[in-house]
């Protein structure tokens, strides 16, 4: 059996999967708060504090400078690969539909990388999404950064911003060597990135855009590295009021209303 291990990142009390050896809790953003009773992220190596701008990506981070495993995935508490379609129930019980350890063997066996069903935008292209729900000069500062740091990408990233589908929530399964190629490439970019906005003004939720931005780039790195994921289906484990999230997305997209939550 593979040598797999997934970060389940959250920051609060929630239902846990029960194969500790496969999936891991990790408590993202633990400098500073109160113990959760899972492994926090801000031992060994990392950039714990950074959680209210860096979102998961802290805890990934924890994960790749001290985990010891083949290949590293990342999962959320409230988001899971699973085998099937399926939505959300109050009958649901997790350890029956997220993924086993067989099947993520099986599914590593055909592809390095396994990732979430493509989030479609239809109307949208990742850019003008972007744009219209949050900021889009986030994104020209990053592509600033990328053709001074890293111009081998420029290409891919405008590629990218230019399509109207791709893989979110910074979720994926695959080989720590990629994982390696991926990080080293990603963090230099963001973390210019933050010395680049001045944040002092934004709302808690705007200053996540460094996560956000993130779920991007990794369509850009698997382009420019031209990496065929395996697509497979995930799951949200409480419930998403799909009306209010297509109302919002309408509203942002011809009235010009940002985004001021979650959803």
């Amino acid at each position: 059996m593979k040598n797999v291990k997934l970060v389940v990142a959250t920051h609060k009390k929630f239902q846990m999967p029960a194969d500790s050896n496969l999936y891991l809790p990790v408590h993202v953003g633990r400098e500073g708060k109160d113990d959760l009773g899972l492994v926090g992220d801000n031992t060994g190596d990392n950039i714990s504090s950074l959680n209210p701008y860096y979102c998961e990506l802290t805890g990934l981070y924890w994960a790749w400078k001290n985990l010891d495993c083949d290949y590293l995935g990342l999962v959320h508490y409230r988001r899971y690969f699973t085998a099937s379609q399926e939505r959300y129930s109050e009958k649901i019980k997790i350890d029956e539909v997220i993924l086993n350890h067989n099947q993520i063997d099986h599914l590593l066996d055909q592809a390095d990388v396994i990732v979430p069903k493509k989030r479609k935008y239809y109307i949208e292209t990742l850019y003008s999404h972007y744009a219209n729900t949050l900021d889009g000069s986030h994104l020209d500062k990053t592509r600033e950064i990328i053709k001074k740091i890293s111009p081998d990408y420029l290409e891919s990233f405008d590629k990218v911003m230019k399509q109207r589908s791709g893989y979110m929530f910074n979720m994926f399964i695959m080989k720590k060597e990629l994982v390696n190629d991926y990080l080293t490439w990603l963090f230099p970019i963001l973390d210019a990135l933050y010395e680049t906005i001045d944040i002092s003004t934004y709302t808690p939720f705007e200053a996540r855009l460094f996560g956000r931005v993130s779920e991007l780039l990794f369509n850009v790195w698997l382009c420019q590295r031209k990496i065929n994921p395996k697509e497979i289906p995930f799951m949200y484990m409480e419930k998403v009021d799909l009306f209010q999230k297509g109302k919002a997305f309408l509203e942002a997209k011809f009235l010009g209303k940002k985004y001021g939550k979650s959803f």
